[in-house]
């Protein structure tokens, strides 16, 4: 159960995460359309778990891989554009989100009965 100031800070941070990801170019996405689906928030606000949906959905694991490995950069970069919202930017923790995938997988079973 997450409180009313949790909600509020995913919402920013899946705000500001997205635009990042969108303006941020081929160096960081290689390229691919990348939608923050999901942030998370722990309650002392200090650890962030976002979850990514990348499209074409091939080499979706070595994209994941490329933003992880340049989290420090993503944190320093929305630290400075949230720093008078936000007195502690969380530390970030990315995911693939698959829910698309699983969608289309539970669409093609039906398709086939």
């Amino acid at each position: 159960m997450s409180t009313n100031r949790q909600e509020k800070v995913s919402r920013l941070l899946q705000k500001e995460l997205g635009d990042y990801l969108q303006k941020s170019g081929p160096e960081i996405t290689g390229g691919k359309m990348i939608t923050v689906t999901v942030v998370r928030i722990s309650p002392d606000l200090g650890i962030a778990k976002a979850y990514l949906s990348i499209f074409p959905g091939e080499g979706a694991e070595e994209t994941l891989k490329t933003i992880s490995e340049k989290a420090g950069l993503v944190r320093s970069v929305l630290g400075k554009k949230l720093r008078n919202q936000l007195r502690h930017i969380p530390q970030f923790t990315f995911y693939l989100d698959d829910s698309l995938d699983y969608i289309d997988r539970i669409e093609d079973l039906l398709k086939d009965e």
